[in-house]
């Protein structure tokens, strides 16, 4: 397993450790850095792959525990894989669900051969190996795969952090092998760092990952609950350490904050739900800021939510419309503000990947919050 050929940066930030740089898959080149819209259930909420194609994105996310529940991913692959049963023709990627399994409900047995679960679904028990894992993903057939992880909650005792890393340092290695194995594996395999906010765990763990040459690097267990600043010093720790040849993606972060946090310290891809989990409850990304649709001050707005969007939902429709819609309790109120939403964190990715093309990185941080507040409903 090489790193060899899939990942160039093509330009670096003079004043920060931020990078433009190009992935290669097997279905197309992702322009780095990127957001990657979540799929979890092999749809993003409320939004179509062509609104998707629109909006710009270059790759989705999609979650193999998920998918392995329901539908099955023998019957996925029967049907000719992912990209066929979803109709997205782009690079997707897929979460192994270690996260959501750790969320949902505690295992009822963890050790390092693996770990049985309560299914969310209906409660019944299931066993997941890392090998499991990674032959779950291949009949998917995605483009990029996550292993096995151990990821622990804020807050958590070092010594649970500690366990953490060596399980998924010992996962990570039982995957490499499984992918080794396989006749015709397909797909890059990435590693997982987890350290929770203990930045010498972060740099130990990471540098125990990047030896076993995965073709790029996940950095998991952040955006859990823990203060912004101690996200970037965590951060921080574990890319200093990480060869600059592979990609980086920090996992299901985040906010626009979050989002220029990552790319400062040299991150390349991003995931998150926030876009679509907001817009379903009326709260839109705007360069402006966060604005709340149900809030009264638009009720006889003309404008549309961000007159620097692209959106259909910018381009046709007033503030006054979208906040009838949502008091209305109508279906395409949700829609158009999911679709902005992530127009705007693709848009806003783009935009940065421009800017550090440009030389002109820092300038276009602080001319973004010099318009952007957290809260700006008039």
């Amino acid at each position: 397993m090489s790193s060899a050929g899939i990942f160039r940066v093509v330009r670096r930030d003079r004043s920060t450790a931020a990078r433009a740089g190009i992935l290669r898959t097997a279905r197309g080149v992702i322009r780095t850095p990127v957001f990657m819209p979540v799929g979890t259930h092999a749809t993003v909420k409320t939004v179509t792959p062509g609104e998707l194609k629109r909006a710009g994105a270059q790759i989705i996310l999609s979650n193999a525990y998920h998918l392995h529940l329901r539908p099955g991913e023998d019957l996925i692959g029967d049907l000719g894989g992912l990209h066929r049963f979803m109709g997205w023709d782009g690079p997707i990627l897929t979460d192994s669900g270690g996260y959501q399994i750790f969320s949902l409900g505690e295992p009822k047995e963890l050790s390092d051969e693996g770990l049985t679960f309560k299914s969310h679904l209906d409660g019944s028990l299931h066993k997941l190996t890392p090998a499991q894992v990674i032959g779950i993903q291949q009949k998917l057939g995605v483009d990029i795969m996550m292993p096995l992880d151990e990821c622990p909650p804020y807050p958590a005792s070092r010594e649970q952090i500690e366990r953490a890393v060596d399980r998924t340092r010992v996962w990570l290695k039982e995957s490499v092998d499984a992918w080794k194995r396989l006749k015709r594996p397909h797909g890059h395999l990435f590693g997982i760092v987890q350290g929770g906010v203990f930045e010498d765990l972060r740099a130990r763990a990471a540098r125990e990952v990047d030896a076993m040459e995965t073709p790029g690097i996940a950095i998991g267990g952040l955006s859990v609950g823990e203060p912004r600043h101690l996200l970037g010093k965590a951060l921080s720790a574990a890319v200093e350490v990480i060869q600059p040849k592979k990609p980086r993606y920090l996992m299901g972060v985040g906010y626009p904050e979050d989002l220029f946090i990552g790319v400062e310290r040299g991150v390349d891809m991003f995931d998150c739900v926030v876009p679509t989990r907001n817009g379903r409850n009326g709260t839109v990304f705007t360069s402006r800021g966060r604005l709340i649709l149900r809030n009264a001050a638009f009720r006889r707005d003309r404008g549309p939510m961000d007159p620097k969007c692209p959106c259909e939902a910018c381009q046709k429709y007033s503030l006054a419309y979208l906040r009838h819609l949502f008091m209305a309790r109508e279906m395409l109120g949700l829609r158009l503000a999911s679709l902005h939403n992530l127009t705007f964190f693709i848009k806003l990715l783009d935009d940065m990947r421009r800017s550090i093309l440009d030389g002109r990185f820092l300038r276009f941080k602080n001319a973004f919050f010099e318009n952007y507040r957290s809260d700006n409903n008039k």
